[in-house]
């Protein structure tokens, strides 16, 4: 009985893993292709900035909604969930599949805004270069990585110390926009799970 608890337990990792490289291939590849078509379509510099910085936070957001809810306890939402509190049992939702939502938020999500932000800051520099041939390429790159990198590094660790020591406060707020969109949209309510979301 313990045996096949633990190979149906390893066949869900191994199709979630599937599923999760599947989609962080299609994910990658088609907000890469809108970047880049967004990005050609501007040609100003600054709101090319403006869209770097964006995708950077994105990345910095989802990083600490899944850092949150791996460190997050069921506990708390079981109390706001029988006080119908709106949102919480979202939160149940949530931290029930930490492994499968901190996944998708740091690896998936983070991996593909870390791709997008390279793949803008290098149409950023193409554009500068034009804009003014005297600029040295080399040492522009190289200041953009560095900044690319450094408020991503700086941003995350922020980032993972409010989602350590206020895990509950960051996962509700996480479920409540969830609940919200849900609501707005329909979407997720094929399944019974999501619908208790």
């Amino acid at each position: 009985m313990v045996n096949n608890k633990q190979a149906q337990r390893k066949q869900r990792t191994v199709r979630w893993i599937l599923q999760a490289s599947i989609w962080t291939f299609f994910l990658a590849s088609g907000f890469a292709l809108i970047t880049r078509l967004l990005v050609q379509g501007i040609n100003s510099t600054v709101v090319s900035f403006v869209i770097l910085f964006l995708i950077i936070f994105i990345g910095i957001l989802f990083d600490t909604i899944g850092t949150a809810v791996a460190a997050a306890d069921e506990t708390p939402f079981h109390s706001k969930a029988s006080k119908k509190i709106y949102g919480a049992k979202k939160g149940i939702y949530l931290v029930k599949n930490a492994e499968k939502v901190a996944n998708f938020c740091n690896d998936v999500i983070g991996d593909i805004s870390g791709v997008i932000s390279g793949t803008i800051g290098a149409f950023i520099i193409i554009n500068l270069a034009l804009l003014r041939p005297g600029v040295n390429e080399l040492y522009l790159n190289i200041f953009l990585a560095g900044m690319i990198a450094a408020i991503t590094v700086g941003g995350k660790a922020v980032g993972k110390y409010l989602a350590i020591n206020h895990s509950t406060e960051v996962v509700f707020l996480a479920a409540r926009f969830m609940t919200t969109v849900e609501k707005i949209t329909f979407w997720g309510t094929n399944t019974q799970q999501q619908r208790r979301g």
